[in-house]
């Protein structure tokens, strides 16, 4: 079974000159980053299901827990006809959520937003086999970006997992905030995926696992720039790493040179150069706590109505409207 990936909010062209974009000022700033979009090519995705299902990995599991647990809770709260799923990537949790709303008889249309096209294209048919009689959308575009342009229909849920609202910044959360509040009508509501502040023995071998996944993860967006902006910029010589922000409480993944490079960016014309040592940002991922996370919806409009959590208090969803 083939589904069409809707990408008329991002075309592959439009993709491109965006990563050109990011590549020209992210390896210009000092220090040196990038955007955690890149890493989703194709391998970057099939990576990224592969560390969800590691032992040091605790979100994915933990959130399905909680998923598990209050599936029903979370439907009977917000009883929608229209699930719009952010980030989906292969959308293996949200079935838990869409069981629970096709059992309360409201769900009607799912819209899966990515920028991964394959993601979204191999996600399709399983949730199309699932749920014969639902709408299926699969949509390439940038949730921080796009919110306005996908077509609700009734009332809505919009659903954001995994806690990837951690790679936004502080700033860039407050603006996704105020454009899902400004997209949200009367009886919409916003679920929220948010990883936990919790010790650092637990949080460090998350994102940097013994087998070696993670790393392999953090320097696709080498293998990514190397192949869109025809670069040659050797993945060998970088390590990665995987550090803790206690001020700002959040995750940093690095890539560090580990000798002096000279590369260039041909497509774009870039020369870039690395310092021994020098390091490459490529993604946050910053843990919340309760009230922050209050305060920062509240910020934008939005009113936290439920919050569920695990026993351990390892990661939250909440729902605001």
């Amino acid at each position: 079974m083939s589904i069409s990936v809707d990408d008329r909010l991002l075309d592959s062209a439009d993709a491109a000159d965006e990563l050109a974009e990011d590549a020209r000022i992210g390896l210009a700033r000092t220090p040196k980053s990038l955007p955690p979009r890149w890493f989703y090519d194709a391998r970057g995705s099939e990576l990224f299901e592969q560390i969800t299902e590691l032992p040091e990995y605790y979100p994915t599991r933990t959130e399905a827990r909680i998923l598990s647990d209050h599936a029903a809770d979370i439907a009977a709260a917000a009883p929608v006809e229209t699930v719009i799923e952010l980030g989906s990537g292969s959308s293996t949790k949200t079935q838990l959520l869409l069981d629970a709303w096709q059992r309360g008889g409201t769900l009607r249309r799912i819209i899966t937003v990515d920028v991964s096209t394959s993601a979204l294209a191999d996600a399709a048919v399983g949730l199309a086999a699932r749920y014969p009689a639902v709408d299926l959308l699969p949509v390439r575009a940038d949730f921080t970006r796009h919110l306005d342009g996908l077509a609700k229909r009734g009332r809505t849920a919009v659903v954001f997992l995994g806690s990837t609202i951690g790679n936004l910044d502080p700033a860039e959360r407050a603006s996704f905030f105020h454009g899902v509040r400004s997209a949200l009508g009367e009886g919409d509501v916003l679920l929220l995926g948010t990883d936990l502040v919790k010790p650092v023995d637990i949080l460090v071998p998350a994102y940097d696992d013994a087998a070696g996944v993670t790393a392999a993860f953090n320097l696709n967006v080498l293998r990514v720039l190397n192949r869109e902006l025809d670069g040659d910029l050797p993945l060998e010589a970088f390590d990665h790493r995987a550090v803790w922000n206690p001020v700002d409480e959040r995750i940093e993944m690095w890539l560090r040179a580990t000798r002096e490079i000279r590369a260039r960016l041909g497509r774009i014309g870039l020369d870039v150069h690395f310092e021994a040592g020098e390091e490459l940002l490529t993604e946050i991922s910053s843990k919340f706590r309760r009230d922050g996370i209050t305060a920062e919806l509240a910020a934008a409009g939005l009113r936290l109505r439920h919050w569920w959590t695990d026993p351990e208090q390892l990661f939250a969803l909440s729902l605001s409207d």
